[in-house]
């Protein structure tokens, strides 16, 4: 009797945390919500509730279409680029041994350990001097390389956690190593390609400052960079019940990923950060 009180009051102070915390971590976005829709600015000066926050933050500018267009161009290439990198080169440090193969990997993660804005910069120059200045290209390749330290020690990881037998036995069957990777590991593998993919996803939606030193038109921006950029009146006064529109729209993306993919994810974090 003791024992299943014990449990129970266990699980009312699990489930009451969990709801607290989600209640914490929700309000910010709901209220935002709430102050993108009701207002005077939102009405038009009526009262109540109103579009008039979206309608002109859909109009700020280019566009809030082009805008989120650019943001999913650089997500898209940062998470395909990230994947692709990660993948093969987590798949060669675990099963491949090479000269300077732990030094290879040791420079990767040494990359965390550098403060991203000092070397913009020199990023900035050598991808200029390559042609890729005001490019959402340049900006999506600097994004891979933030996330490769990341991405590179989950999916090692993640392969070296993999029996090796199974490698053996397509091996055996005629497939060689790319066919293997292919039809036997990556699947095997599959939650962590998801975890690095979202945190490649989170990211490149969300970055500032790279875009913001990289792309100069503004036709080129990301959304963040309108958001922060997102004016209107005298003496630059903030719009903020466009802002908060834009908040919502720029969080709709990230709340429908993790919901999504959220039981990879999890699955994902633990498989690749412990080896079996």
């Amino acid at each position: 009797m003791t024992g299943n009180l014990v449990k129970r009051l266990r699980g009312v102070s699990f489930y009451s945390t969990n709801v607290v915390l989600a209640v914490l971590f929700l309000s910010p976005l709901v209220w935002s919500f709430y102050s993108s829709v009701h207002g005077p600015r939102a009405t038009g000066g009526k009262g109540g509730f109103g579009p008039d926050n979206y309608i002109r933050l859909a109009e700020y500018g280019a566009g809030l279409g082009r805008y989120t267009w650019n943001t999913s161009v650089v997500t898209v290439l940062t998470v395909i680029g990230t994947l692709l990198v990660t993948v093969l080169g987590g798949y060669a440090l675990a099963r491949f041994q090479f000269p300077g193969k732990n030094l290879l990997f040791i420079g990767a993660l040494a990359i965390l350990m550098v403060p991203h804005p000092t070397i913009l910069v020199p990023l900035y120059t050598m991808l200029n001097w390559v042609g890729l200045q005001n490019s959402l290209v340049s900006v999506a390749l600097v994004l891979v390389m933030f996330q490769l330290p990341f991405g590179l020690f989950m999916m090692r990881n993640a392969f070296e956690a993999l029996p090796k037998e199974l490698e053996e036995a397509a091996l055996l069957d005629g497939c060689g190593n790319l066919g293997a990777l292919r039809r036997v590991l990556l699947p095997a593998v599959t939650p962590a390609m998801v975890t690095v993919g979202m945190f490649a996803f989170l990211a490149s939606w969300n970055e500032f400052l790279t875009p913001l030193i990289f792309l100069t038109e503004g036709r080129n921006f990301t959304l963040p960079i309108a958001l922060v950029s997102l004016r209107s009146g005298e003496m630059g006064t903030v719009d903020l019940g466009a802002l908060q529109a834009g908040i919502v729209v720029a969080a709709i993306p990230c709340l429908l990923m993790f919901t999504l993919l959220q039981r990879h994810y999890v699955r994902g974090f633990t498989a690749g950060a412990v080896r079996g």
